[in-house]
């Protein structure tokens, strides 16, 4: 199929994401909390939870210097933000200490924390549970997640080993809400875990212009969670970075700064039907740029993400799209 023929496709799909869906600030259905405005909020699919349309990821909170933590958690407050994202395997665990330290003292009540699990046996699976509670400093999870979820065969030995069990036990007893799973490296995973189960309420995956034309997780599995009604957590919108500044390990610029705007990438991925962008900033200026450009959003009409997709087609696959298989 032509990315044109494709796109097209994809209408019906994207009419599901309805204004009804999104709660925006100053509605009859506003949901501002304690620490003033939020982000508008879309419903998270059938959970019966909607979550702000921004998400702060956890690996760059646990990457960043120990000074610059406390403010950028601050400022994603401040800015709106109230969907968290983490790992257990986050450097080695460090960033979900630094939030169980820096966010969940202060504001448990208001947010929606999420981590994973990149585990491959039932026994490390739960003690990777409660050593995410502990380092997180709560007593439940808002969203549980199976992580990095590499090929076909990788679910298959995930389910053989009781790592999917372990997950859907740890919502039946409460210290989980809901659960999920992840995965950046083939779509054909996901399509796996969709074959086996019906009991998986989100599903994140790589969600970017670029992606639709390289083994797309956006065209082979998007359609399905959103039949499902399952919540999309949308990543590596801008390519961990790769669309916007230099790949250090190559020593050469991208030249996609020159073809699309960060206003392309992050409206593309919200014209779509995602509940939630995981966003990764180096530090709180970003932050405030990205949250900016959340509170001004307009959905891009067919033309416009047509036009997106042609302008970076070139790029599919090798050093930006390093993460799939």
């Amino acid at each position: 199929m032509d990315r044109r023929s494709f796109l097209a496709s994809l209408a019906a799909v994207t009419a599901s994401l309805t204004v009804s869906e999104t709660i925006f600030p100053g509605s009859s259905s506003d949901v501002n909390d304690r620490m003033g405005e939020v982000l508008p909020r879309r419903k998270l699919g059938n959970t019966g939870e909607y979550v702000t349309m921004m998400g702060l990821g956890g690996w760059h909170v646990g990457r960043l210097p120990e000074k610059e933590i406390q403010p950028v958690i601050e400022t994603a407050i401040e800015q709106g933000i109230r969907f968290f994202d983490t790992a257990e395997h986050y450097q080695d665990g460090r960033s979900e200490e630094r939030l169980g330290k820096y966010l969940t003292p202060k504001y448990r009540d208001i947010i929606f924390l999420m981590t994973k699990t990149r585990s491959y046996d039932a026994k490390t699976t739960s003690e990777h549970l409660e050593g995410s509670l502990r380092r997180l400093n709560t007593d439940h999870l808002d969203l549980w997640q199976i992580h990095s979820l590499w090929s076909e065969e990788d679910v298959a030995n995930r389910i053989k080993n009781g790592v999917f069990d372990v997950v859907m036990e740890a919502k039946a007893t409460g210290k989980v809400r809901h659960i999920g799973f992840t995965g950046h490296h083939t779509y054909k995973s996901h399509l796996k875990v969709l074959e086996q189960y019906t009991e998986f309420e989100t599903c994140q995956m790589p969600v970017n212009p670029i992606d639709i034309n390289n083994e797309s997780f956006v065209g082979n599995v998007l359609p399905k969670l959103v039949e499902r009604k399952m919540g999309v957590l949308a990543m590596k919108t801008l390519a961990n970075g790769r669309f916007f500044r230099k790949i250090e390990e190559q020593g050469n610029d991208q030249v996609i700064p020159n073809h699309i705007s960060l206003r392309d990438a992050l409206y593309f991925a919200w014209s779509l039907p995602i509940s939630v962008l995981i966003n990764g900033p180096d530090n709180a200026d970003q932050l405030r740029e990205n949250a900016g450009l959340a509170k001004k959003f307009v959905t891009l009409s067919e033309e416009e993400r047509m036009n997106i997709i042609e302008k970076v087609a070139g790029f599919a696959g090798g050093e930006v799209e390093y993460y799939k298989a």
